[in-house]
């Protein structure tokens, strides 16, 4: 979600704890952060962490990851060839 707008659904297939992975249904609305997440893959499968971090800022910024109960407080979410897989937790993730 960005906001009120739904971007798309997650239709889970399958679970390999912690992750989840599922079909990805983009509404019209996902085009425009479509570009957000091909970026932070791309610099997470070229290693560049740093930069993945300051990449993925944006989504999480931006955008939540709400699940049938309500909106989760933390997550990481990757969306690729009209598939998602990502992970969460109720609880904020304690940085260093």
């Amino acid at each position: 979600m960005r906001q009120e707008e739904l971007l798309g659904e997650i239709v889970i297939d399958e679970a390999d704890f912690p992750w989840l992975h599922g079909r990805f249904v983009p509404t019209p609305a996902f085009d425009e952060v479509k570009p957000w997440f091909d970026e932070s893959l791309a610099l997470l499968e070229t290693e560049q962490y740093e930069r993945f971090d300051d990449s993925y800022d944006r989504i999480t910024g931006a955008l939540a990851l709400v699940a049938p109960s309500g909106p989760v407080t933390e997550f990481l979410l990757h969306v690729s060839n009209g598939r998602a897989w990502f992970r969460w937790s109720d609880d904020p993730l304690d940085e260093p």
